[in-house]
């Protein structure tokens, strides 16, 4: 017996396995996140590229300083709490080189706050560094009353 296939019926083979094979790419992407930053600023960029190696679907978007000041405050981030560039993740804000972990552990608590934020930029944070030559510092959450605790801790390495 020969099989005879027609051009026609190759090609549908051919879109219906490029489709097959795009659907475990779209089912693993990870959480989305978006982040605006400054153009001038290469930690952002390397923070990004920490949470994307980490499984996060990450869009980033450069904006002025002002710009960026004023979507930090319009979003509820304390002054205390400012640092170089602001994430958004499903309804959270994501505030200076917060690491993964606690990223991901904040979207599985789902609490009502308004996210987490890593003030300023310690040395050794994610996109800051080497961790083996971290400073201490905390990642803090912040309330919808503005008012933080301390969310979680990393010591000096």
């Amino acid at each position: 017996m020969r099989l005879i296939i027609s051009r026609r019926s190759l090609m549908f083979a051919a879109c219906a396995a490029s489709v097959a094979a795009a659907i475990p790419a779209v089912a693993q992407s990870g959480p989305a996140l978006h982040v605006l930053k400054d153009a001038n600023c290469g930690c952002c960029s390397a923070w990004a590229k920490v949470l994307q190696a980490d499984g996060f679907d990450v869009t980033v978007e450069e904006t002025t300083g002002a710009l960026l000041a004023r979507y930090k405050l319009d979003n509820g981030i304390p002054q205390e709490m400012v640092s170089c560039h602001t994430g958004r993740i499903e309804g959270y804000m994501i505030e200076g080189h917060v690491p993964p972990v606690d990223i991901r552990r904040l979207l599985e608590a789902r609490p009502d706050n308004i996210g987490l934020a890593v003030p300023g930029m310690p040395y050794g944070s994610p996109g800051m560094g080497p961790e083996s030559e971290r400073e201490a510092y905390d990642v803090f959450s912040i309330r919808r009353d503005g008012s933080t605790e301390v969310y979680a801790s990393y010591a000096g390495a």
